[in-house]
Parts: structure tokens; C-alpha cells; sequence
């Protein structure tokens, strides 16, 4: 994988840190989401407006993706209700890579190398370790993770096929990504109301924020995918528990344990195999 493509979702890893860190602290996490999800779809809609559209062949895919990213969204918030986030949150990450390796495969004729697949099972092995606790794996909210898991490598993959078949990854994704941000809100009003989605709250501007980072941090994820492995892309995405752990350490008095450094070690091995 070439060395700018690397970095570049090195730097997509840091941004999805950042802004699960800003919904980590809220206190409604789905009202959280659905706010970001607004700046999503304005920020989207605005850039819409300059770009020509991507290739027709892609619009089911970027319409099924805003299908599948309402439906992660709605498992992410149930499994951080649910469980713990320190169990639930590796597990929903961690299987991923492998299930978009083996969808891009069945679906796109997509392989990677052996030292690439080596790299992609190291990292989603470190990534699930965290949610051990005393070698065992107890999780409450164990199929709501596993759900969220496998919305992240239905979406990644749809993402991927339509970002290529479009000619124009941008375009892409800024036309999927304005459809998710709308159907959010619209689902947040079925199960709650719209009067408590934009009565004013703290942490507006926060959420709000987050979701502008969401956009630019997915934005660069597709573009990748359009040109490299969605596999190899996921795995280095993921990379992303290694930046969330020491925000979590840094900034959210979060502990660092050995077991913690042992498997971001295990991480960053597997990421200097893929790239």
C-alpha cells in the first residue's frame, strides 16, 4: 500500500478517535449522534452543491450505505447503553477488518497479500483482546457489538464497491453521507420527538463538531478504499483503538494497563505489516 495512503488513513484513525471520544462523554449518547448526524448532512449537502454528481451505477450503493450507517449508528448507541464500553467498543471494531476482508472477497474479487491478511488478523486479534477481562469474555451487550460490527463491514464494503463505480469518491460521499445524516434525525423523531432533538442542550457544539470530524475522518477512509484493499483500509482505520486509548489516558483519566500496551502492541505490529 502506498506510503500517502497510509498516512492518510493513519490520520482518519485519529479523527474517528476524536470524535467517539466527544460521544463518549455525552450523557444522551442517541441524541449525541443524531446531532452530529445534522452537521453531517449540512456539511454534506453544502459541499453537494460544487461537485458534479458520482456515475448513476453508484447511487443504490450510496442509498444502501445511508440505510446501513442508520442502522450502526442505532447499534453502536444500544451496545455503549447496554454494556461496557471498554468490551463492547473492541469488539465492534476489531471484527470488522476481517468480515470486510472476507466480504470484499465474495463480493468485489478482492484478496491482499499473505503478509497484508497477517497484518489484518494481528490487528483485529489486538483490537478484541481489550475486551478481555481476567481471560474471559463476559459482554452483556455481546450481540448489539457483534451487530455493530457487522454494519461497519456491510457499509465499508457498499462504500467501497460504489465509491469505485462512481468516478468521483468526494462526490461519493458527500451524496451518501447528506442521505445518513437525514434519515437520522428522521428515525430520532419516530422513537422519541422533535421538540427534545433541537430544544437547546450542552454539548450541542460539541456533538455538532463531531460530526463535521466524523464526515472529514469517513471521507478519507472512502477515498482510500477506492484505491487499496478494503481489508488492509479497515485494519489500519482501526488503528484508531491505539489513538482512543491514549486520548482515553491523556484526557479521560482512563488507566493504561499493561494488558492495554500489550495489545497495541500487537496492533501496531500488525499495522506495520499491512503498510
Amino acid at each position: 500500500m502506498p506510503l500517502p495512503i497510509v498516512l492518510l488513513i493513519l490520520f482518519a484513525a485519529l479523527l474517528h478517535a476524536s470524535w467517539n471520544a466527544l460521544l463518549r462523554v455525552g450523557a444522551d449518547r442517541l441524541w449525541s449522534m443524531t446531532m452530529m448526524c445534522v452537521a453531517v448532512a449540512i456539511a454534506s449537502s453544502v459541499i453537494a452543491l460544487f461537485l458534479a454528481p458520482p456515475a448513476p451505477a453508484s447511487w443504490p450503493y450510496a442509498i444502501l450505505s445511508g440505510l446501513l450507517h442508520v442502522g450502526y449508528n442505532l447499534f453502536l448507541v444500544r451496545s455503549y447503553k447496554v454494556g461496557d464500553l471498554g468490551q463492547t467498543y473492541p469488539i465492534a471494531r476489531g471484527s470488522s477488518p476481517i468480515l470486510i476482508t472476507l466480504c470484499a472477497l465474495v463480493f468485489a474479487g478482492e484478496t491482499v497479500s499473505t503478509n497484508a491478511l497477517i497484518g489484518i488478523v494481528l490487528v483485529s486479534g489486538g483490537i478484541i483482546s481489550l475486551a478481555f477481562r481476567q481471560r474471559r469474555l463476559a459482554v452483556p451487550s455481546l450481540p448489539y457489538a457483534l451487530g455493530t460490527g457487522f454494519f461497519i463491514a456491510a457499509y465499508s464494503v457498499t462504500d467501497g464497491i460504489g465509491a469505485r463505480l462512481s468516478g468521483a469518491p468526494l462526490a461519493y460521499t458527500v451524496w451518501m453521507c447528506a442521505l445518513w445524516g437525514v434519515l437520522m434525525p428522521l428515525v430520532y423523531i419516530g422513537l422519541r420527538d422533535t421538540r427534545s432533538l433541537f430544544a437547546p442542550r450542552p454539548g450541542v457544539i460539541t456533538a455538532l463538531i463531531g460530526g463535521l470530524v466524523s464526515l472529514l475522518a469517513y471521507g478519507i477512509v472512502i477515498y482510500a478504499m477506492s484505491h487499496a484493499p478494503m481489508g488492509a483500509v479497515s485494519a489500519l482505520r482501526e488503528t484508531s483503538v491505539l489513538f482512543a486509548a491514549l486520548i482515553g489516558y491523556c484526557f479521560l483519566g482512563e488507566s493504561l494497563t499493561v494488558r492495554k500496551v500489550l495489545a497495541c502492541l500487537v496492533i501496531a505490529i500488525g499495522t506495520m505489516l499491512i503498510g
